[in-house]
C-alpha cells in the first residue's frame, strides 16, 4: 500500500515536471522567436516593428498561427523547414501579422525578404524557433 502511494506521488511529480518543462520550453521559444523577428526586421528593408512588446506579441501571434497551420495542414511555416511551400507560408504569415500588430509594417517584398532572413537566422540558432 505504501509502495503504491509512493509510485502515485512519483508519477504526479513527473507529470508536473514535464508540464513545467513544456511551459519553460514554450517561453524560451517565444523569446527566441522575438529575437529572430527583431533581427530580421532590422536587416530587412520593408519590414519594421517598433517596441519590445510589439516584438513579443508578434512572436506569440506568429507562433499561434504556425501552430494552427501545422494542425490543419500538416505544414510547418518555417522558411526552410518544408522547402518552397514553407517559405511562402512563412512570408504570408509575416505579411498577415502586420494586421494584428499596430506597430508592425511589412511590404510584400519585406515579407519575402523577412522570411528569407528568418530562415537563415533559424539555421544559425539551434532549436526550433518558429
Amino acid at each position: 500500500m505504501s509502495e503504491e502511494r509512493d509510485n502515485n506521488r512519483t508519477e504526479r511529480t513527473d507529470n508536473r515536471t514535464q508540464h513545467a518543462d513544456g511551459w519553460g520550453s514554450l517561453i524560451l521559444r517565444v523569446i527566441l522567436s522575438a529575437i529572430v523577428l527583431s533581427v530580421a526586421a532590422f536587416l530587412t528593408p520593408g519590414f519594421t516593428i517598433r517596441g519590445i512588446w510589439a516584438v513579443l506579441l508578434a512572436a506569440v501571434v506568429i507562433s499561434v498561427v504556425d501552430y494552427l497551420i501545422q494542425r490543419m495542414t500538416g505544414l510547418h511555416a518555417s522558411p526552410f523547414g518544408r522547402g518552397f511551400s514553407g517559405f511562402i507560408i512563412s512570408a504570408i504569415v509575416l505579411y498577415g501579422t502586420q494586421f494584428l500588430i499596430p506597430t508592425m509594417r511589412v511590404t510584400m517584398w519585406g515579407a519575402i525578404l523577412g522570411a528569407l532572413a528568418i530562415g537563415i537566422i533559424d539555421m544559425i540558432i539551434p532549436g526550433q524557433t518558429f
